[in-house]
């Protein structure tokens, strides 16, 4: 008997932030929440400009436009 694998990659949803964290909304329904302390442009952002996110890849990252900032999700799910 064979079995196949099929590679899932983890594609975010949804963004937020608080002073302290980052929080990923996956679509497979997991959640990853990581200190702003890993990504010193969110940290010392405003809250404005952490909350002007867009999905880039189809979900594989987040992009922060004022922040010139860029996090991939397997990043994320990595140093965890």
């Amino acid at each position: 008997m064979s079995i196949s694998s099929v590679e899932v990659r983890p594609l975010a949803v949804d963004v937020s932030c608080n002073n302290d964290a980052l929080h990923v909304s996956l679509a497979d329904g997991r959640g990853i929440s990581v200190p702003l302390t890993w990504f010193p442009r969110l940290l010392e952002a405003t809250p404005k400009d952490r909350n002007n996110w867009r999905l880039i890849g189809g979900g594989l990252g987040i992009h922060w436009e004022d922040l010139d900032q860029d996090v991939s999700v397997e990043s994320l799910l990595r140093l965890r």
